[in-house]
């Protein structure tokens, strides 16, 4: 769900996830390893910061199935 969402806001501003993870000084592939695991608190705040959007968007429901 995180991922997903970054993924959407990436595409709306015309940047990849490659770009996003350099302006932030991330590690290669970081966010990308979000798929499958939670990224930390601040890391994910310095990505909601980035994008000007709140925290909780990140965190809420929006009613996306979820994966088993």
């Amino acid at each position: 769900m995180i991922y997903t969402k970054i993924k959407q806001l990436c595409c709306k501003r015309h940047i990849s996830i490659y770009r996003l993870e350099k302006d932030l000084k991330f590690s290669n592939c970081s966010i990308c390893k979000w798929k499958t695991s939670k990224p930390t608190v601040d890391k994910l705040q310095k990505v909601a910061n980035y994008f000007e959007v709140p925290l909780e968007y990140f965190l809420k429901d929006d009613g996306e199935p979820r994966q088993p």
